[in-house]
């Protein structure tokens, strides 16, 4: 008991995010629980879309209420890893080389248009992401805690863009697209406020040390056998079907499982249903799992459809 009004509570802190980022991210609402669950489930997040669809200022918006340190990095073909990461400069008066952090150290890091930078220097991201710490003139250096990426891109077809490596695109928690908005949602938006004045007057929500009892108690959330039963029944399909390239990874299986709990969390639920896989479903696996090309010429369908239509709901 005492456990379901600690959740129904954390959901609650958490509707109030969701209020308070849909002042200034008009009629998204599913995008941005989206963006909040891959938070509670310690992931980092990967928003691609369109030149001004909203994604800088979703991560901007997301930034301001969480409440954390933040830092907005501009990837440009020109950026080096000792931009992202810090670098050693000599001091005169003590004789000795002084390490300069990066922007890397910071709790939230915004990596605007991730995929205009060079694959050495989306590179230096990797062992962040993954170990929340970097090895720098080889000296391992710890990152603050709590942790987050969130990574905006361009579609590839653009100029200037390089493509991330499924190494890095594995070690995005959730991807998510923002797509144009609505009628009423964009009549909204032309006869509104600046989006950045919105955000200067979003008070903070969250905090390191609460997202850190959410997160915690994100992670304890029930899982019966029969819902494990149903995620290892994704796995075993992608894993096997001609549709696919190449399957889940056992670090895809535990995203969709994360991911779901934390999905039910900002539902206010105790414990996860099929419906929580099925709501991130396609945020967790369409970024990590390419259609085959014979598909593609014939019936064009996400990773997320082909699953959902093949594997059944206990």
């Amino acid at each position: 008991m005492q456990q379901t009004k600690l959740s129904h509570a954390m959901a609650g802190e958490l509707d109030r995010a969701v209020e308070a980022i849909s002042q200034v991210i008009l009629g998204k609402d599913q995008q941005i629980r989206l963006a909040l669950a891959c938070l509670v489930a310690k992931g980092h997040l990967l928003i691609e879309d369109l030149p001004g669809a909203g994604k800088t200022t979703l991560a901007h918006a997301i930034a301001q209420v969480m409440g954390l340190d933040f830092h907005r990095i501009q990837f440009t073909s020109d950026l080096l890893p000792t931009d992202v990461l810090g670098l050693s400069v000599y001091d005169r008066e003590q004789s000795q080389f002084e390490f300069h952090p990066g922007p890397i150290f910071s709790n939230l890091v915004l990596a605007d248009e991730v995929n205009r930078a060079t694959p050495k220097t989306q590179s230096a991201l990797l062992e962040a992401m993954e170990e929340h710490q970097v090895t720098i003139e080889g000296e391992t250096r710890p990152l603050p805690s709590p942790f987050f990426v969130i990574a905006t891109q361009n579609p590839l077809h653009q100029i200037g863009t390089f493509p991330l490596p499924e190494s890095q695109l594995d070690r995005f928690l959730l991807r998510i697209q923002l797509g144009f908005p609505g009628h009423s949602a964009e009549r909204e938006l032309l006869q509104g406020a600046d989006r950045r004045e919105i955000i200067a007057a979003l008070d903070p929500v969250f905090g390191a040390g609460k997202l850190e009892t959410i997160q915690k108690q994100a992670s304890k959330l029930h899982v019966a056998d029969a819902l494990l039963d149903y995620v290892q029944a994704i796995l075993a399909y992608n894993r096997q079907s001609p549709h696919f390239e190449f399957g889940l990874s056992p670090r895809g299986g535990l995203a969709l499982l994360n991911s779901s709990r934390a999905w039910a969390m900002i539902s206010g639920h105790d414990f996860v249903v099929p419906e929580h896989v099925k709501a991130v479903l396609a945020a967790v696996v369409n970024h990590r799992l390419p259609v085959s090309g014979e598909l593609l010429d014939t019936a064009p369908k996400t990773a997320a459809e082909i699953i959902a239509e093949s594997v059944p709901v206990p």
